[in-house]
């Protein structure tokens, strides 16, 4: 197999391609532009974007403080170009055991991500015990309907309609629905490192 044939068939290299040409796109520069934007040649960016040529970290390290954005944008994967449609009916649900609890992700599970979003629904006088999730880990959730009460490491907070909150989540919490009434909340759970 040739080096061209094997530079075919590398995905880091065609992801390098992919994304450097979004990004340099995103900004509206030629080749010539970013090239004296980072002191890399165009000849070079050229064959990067061709997927011809992969880069050495020093020349990707030039070529991301010449755009503004971390080497880690560059092996950046993209499941999709902008728009992702999620049906209601579709969606990923976890339910508790009693059924008072009921979790909808609102996200793909498909692509790599560093948060997940979740819309929370919480029955009458329902509630749900979690014992931590990994270190780092911190929820923010938002009540868009009712009230709940949501512990802490045995310490309260008591939420209304409209009101947030937000803890690191890498230790014991509680959300329990003190009313006669369903409680629905939006959950953003952020991780210290992006999941594949």
């Amino acid at each position: 197999m040739n080096n061209l044939e094997a530079l075919d068939e590398d995905p880091i290299c065609e992801r390098v391609a992919q994304n450097l040409q979004r990004l340099r796109g995103k900004r509206h520069l030629s080749l010539d532009a970013l090239a004296r934007q980072c002191g890399v040649s165009r000849a070079m960016l050229a064959q990067i974007e061709s997927g011809r040529s992969v880069p050495s970290i020093k020349v990707l390290c030039k070529i991301a403080k010449g755009l503004k954005v971390s080497v880690a944008a560059f092996l950046e994967h993209r499941a999709f170009e902008g728009v992702a449609v999620l049906s209601a009916s579709q969606s990923k649900r976890l339910v508790s055991a009693n059924g008072a609890f009921v979790s909808r992700a609102l996200f793909p599970f498909d692509v790599a991500r560093q948060s997940e979003f979740y819309e929370l629904r919480l029955s009458p006088l329902g509630e749900d015990q979690s014992e931590g999730h990994g270190p780092g880990v911190q929820e923010n959730l938002v009540v868009s309907q009712g009230v709940l009460e949501i512990s802490v490491n045995d310490e309260r907070y008591l939420l209304s309609t409209g009101d947030s909150i937000l803890f690191y989540a890498d230790q014991p919490h509680r959300y329990r629905n003190p009313a006669d009434s369903e409680a629905v909340a939006y959950l953003v759970v952020t991780y210290p490192e992006r999941l594949d």
